[in-house]
């Protein structure tokens, strides 16, 4: 793609001025920032409508069914993406404006939460930028999962407004608006097939956001559906009075996607989620086989030309969607549906935990989807042939393989047994996909199983959000190492360059600065520039052990206090990440961390050495502040629990080491950087087999080490709670009493490490050669590699 040109510019210069009378303003120099983010958003969008999708370049069309989708803003990405950022930046400065200022303007949109979401993303722009066909689909949330702000030290939740209706980026495509049914009586009409009689008919409405690839001259949707009722407004009850119920079914109908993830911890909530991913599931299939048949394709020939990629469980009712429609509305057989299904869907897991691992109630599923339950249980039925055929009559393994059990629908199980692929996120994931989640399933179908790491997007990830660093490679790096970043491999020949590593260490610093202003705006915090950034962003669960992380700042608290004159590195500790409002461990988990830092950063003695920073609502925009300011990414789950992670592959590009355990993409980041690069501490998988087998007992530990008991006893005590000694009984009674991460087992190898990080970033010389060798040896986490192993071990595979 050529850059912007001067016509264009000129275009956009007519664009300017046409609002200046929209505006009523006498010139563009009273403009409002939020204006020009209008102005050039609008025509930006113009831009794009110009640009071509990839349909045709190659055989089989990718539709990535996600539940959550993290985009971010999108204007700076898509004018970086369309060759335009630098031109358009050079026009404001004539009104002294910052593009940077006015970037600022655009809401995050609420259509994701955490590392799923953000990897769905990066991948929906790595499809576009190397050319691989797709279409995204995803839920058109009005308020996503919720906005986060603190109260006494506790999380708490409001609506995220983001203002999804005036959105300027996205568009309502009016022709594919589907119809969706719950409910109601099933009649068989014929041998295997059925009419559907439902309660409940709802409207899907489509609106595309465009993603918009790397200088490329495409551009592919990602289709978010929106709920609605083709149920009319109730006059009749208007006009007898009945003025609150008139329009019960239209609000019904729209709750389905107001919220990303309805809490389901009450019956409620679990039909709110199952109705809000079937109505998911349902649109998008429709959809992806009307745009099949519109190509001039057979149905038979679907699974040759389209795959469908489910991004976890969420989107699992795809697949009896699918049969449904095979056989109830194109009058297939089982065997032809059935043959089209496994040909078509494909399943990343990315999870080992088995709560994880979604499973519906059946009375619940039955009431709802009546039909779908009907091909569900004989898909189970069938499936049962195969396993006595392979295992014999054993009833235990088909206790962990069968799909209904005990009265519930195990949406893995059927993921696994229908799926031509099935593909872990990470190398160590993969291998305990098949050693320990699923080794039943690897002995019938071992070609199935195969393994794609995760990857993040290079546009957003270092050209976006760390500016200053990308203008650094690219005076250094022969190419377009945004295209292919297996260039950063060019720097490493600096690593030694007196020159290079002090502008290397100058961005970084400059990107704290930026990070310390943010810090300051929110919580009203001055910090210590100076100090080691250690930071730990992600979604708060009890595997991901923030708690770990909290009770090494206490026992580094209460350290100082004993011995204030100690030698010591000063820290700066920078938490971000929500818990989901029912999951109330984690949310103690954020109570005590800012009830800590309320304490240490109000301590006099503190002052400069150490400090507690929480900034509340973490999201796209304010990971992008973040991540370019790391010297140490804290990666500390349980060894063989984190799938892969993608903030760790962010931040070690950026230039942060990693402290972490030998686990999810941590391994493969160890291998490549190079042990002496990098933190590793705590058990790994073999050893925490070995230790919970000879039994594990974490109050053990809590007696026999002081620093543990010391730091426990912090909170136990009131210390942290104002005298209260429950406050915080929830998690310290998991830890003591059940411990299952294993933070005690690891806490004082954790400790040790982070004293050694002290020490180790006092050598400056040495520390930047590490952070350089990190941004330079870990090309192989781009996203675009990830698609492309995806097309050659999955989607495009003979």
């Amino acid at each position: 793609m050529s850059n912007f040109s001067i016509y264009d510019i000129e275009l956009f210069n007519k664009q300017v001025q046409k609002y200046s009378k929209y505006f009523d303003v006498d010139s563009p120099k009273q403009f409002t920032l939020a204006q020009w983010y209008e102005v050039i958003s609008r025509f930006s969008l113009d831009i794009h409508y110009g640009k071509s999708s990839v349909q045709g370049r190659e055989k089989r069309h990718v539709n990535y069914l996600s539940m959550e989708f993290l985009i971010g803003r999108l204007t700076g990405n898509n004018l970086m993406n369309l060759g335009c950022y630098e031109q358009i930046a050079t026009y404001l400065k004539k009104y002294d404006v910052e593009l940077v200022d006015v970037l600022e303007q655009e809401r995050d949109p609420a259509l994701g939460n955490g590392g799923l979401g953000r990897l769905a993303a990066c991948y929906l722009d790595s499809m576009a930028s190397i050319a691989q066909n797709a279409t995204g689909y995803g839920l058109h949330y009005q308020y996503g999962l919720f906005k986060q702000y603190f109260e006494k030290g506790e999380q708490k939740e409001k609506a995220d407004t983001w203002n999804r209706d005036h959105y300027p980026w996205h568009t309502f495509n009016s022709s594919k608006t589907q119809e969706v049914f719950f409910g109601g009586k099933i009649k068989l009409v014929a041998d295997d097939k059925y009419e559907w009689a439902p309660d409940l008919v709802i409207e899907g409405y489509a609106f595309d956001l465009p993603i918009v690839g790397y200088k490329n001259d495409i551009v592919q949707p990602l289709r978010l559906w929106e709920a609605n009722s083709e149920q009319s407004f109730n006059l009749e009850k208007f006009n007898n009075g009945d003025f609150l119920n008139a329009d019960e079914v239209i609000i019904n109908a729209k709750s389905l996607t107001q919220v990303l993830y309805p809490n389901d911890n009450h019956p409620n909530g679990q039909k709110l989620r199952l109705m809000q991913q079937y109505f998911h599931c349902a649109c998008s299939v429709a959809d992806i086989l009307s745009r099949h048949l519109a190509q001039g394709h057979t149905l038979s020939e679907f699974g040759q030309y389209q795959v469908i990629q489910l991004n976890d469980t969420h989107p699992t009712l795809a697949i009896p969607e699918l049969m449904r429609m095979l056989l109830d509305q194109y009058d297939m057989t089982w065997t032809q549906a059935w043959k089209i299904c496994n040909e078509t869907f494909a399943y990343t897991n990315h999870t080992l935990l088995p709560e994880a691992l979604e499973q519906w109630d059946l009375a619940l599923f039955k009431t709802l989807l009546p039909r779908h339950y009907q091909i569900v249980k004989k898909i189970d039925r069938t499936f049962k042939e195969k396993v006595v055929e392979k295992f014999g009559d054993d009833e235990q393994v088909w206790e962990k393989v069968a799909i209904l059990n005990n009265d519930k629908i195990r949406m893995a199980n059927l993921c696994v047994v229908t799926c031509f692929a099935v593909n872990g996120v990470a190398q160590i994931h993969s291998d305990l996909i098949v050693t320990d989640l699923f080794p039943e399933y690897y002995q019938l179908f071992p070609n199935k199983f195969c393994n794609v790491t995760n990857g993040i997007t290079p546009r957003r990830w270092i050209r976006q959000a760390n500016p200053q660093l990308s203008n650094l490679l690219d005076r250094s790096i022969e190419g377009d190492w945004t295209k292919d970043l297996n260039l950063l491999k060019g720097i490493e020949k600096f690593s030694h360059d007196s020159g290079f590593k002090e502008e290397y260490y100058r961005i970084k610093q400059n990107n704290k600065a930026v990070l310390a202003d943010e810090i300051k705006k929110t919580l009203g915090l001055s910090v210590n520039q100076e100090a080691i950034f250690d930071v730990q962003i992600k979604r708060f669960h009890e595997y991901k052990r923030q708690h770990l992380n909290l009770l090494n700042i206490i026992a580094t608290y209460q350290s100082l206090k004993d011995n204030p004159n100690q030698d010591f590195t000063p820290r700066l500790f920078v938490f971000a990440g929500k818990a989901a409002p029912g999951y109330y461990l984690a949310k103690n988990i954020i109570h005590a961390i800012n009830n800590v830092a309320e304490i240490i950063n109000h301590d006099p003695m503190m002052k400069g050495k150490l400090q507690v920073a929480f900034l509340p609502d973490y999201r796209v925009s304010l990971a992008e502040k973040i991540i370019p300011a790391a010297d140490v990414s804290e990666q500390i789950s349980m060894a063989g629990k984190e799938a892969s992670g993608t903030g760790n592959m962010k931040l070690a590009l950026n230039g942060a080491l990693t402290l972490g355990t030998l686990d999810g993409a941590n391994v493969e980041i160890a291998e490549m950087v190079g042990k002496e690069h990098i933190f590793l501490f705590g058990h790994t998988v073999d050893s925490i087999r070995k230790l919970l087998a000879e039994g594990y007992h974490p109050r053990n530990y809590y007696d026999e080490n002081e620093v543990l008991k010391n730091a426990i006893d912090f909170l136990a005590t009131g210390k942290a709670s104002n005298g209260d000694k429950t406050t915080f009984n929830l998690m310290l009674d998991n830890l003591l009493n059940h411990d299952p991460f294993l933070v005690f087992a690891d806490f004082e190898s954790y400790v040790d490490t982070q004293k050694y990080i002290g020490e180790a970033y006092l050598n400056k010389d040495k520390w930047v050669h590490s952070a350089i060798l990190n941004t330079a040896r870990l090309g192989m986490f781009s996203s675009d590699r990830s698609i492309r192993d995806y097309q050659q071990r999955i989607w495009l595979k003979k």
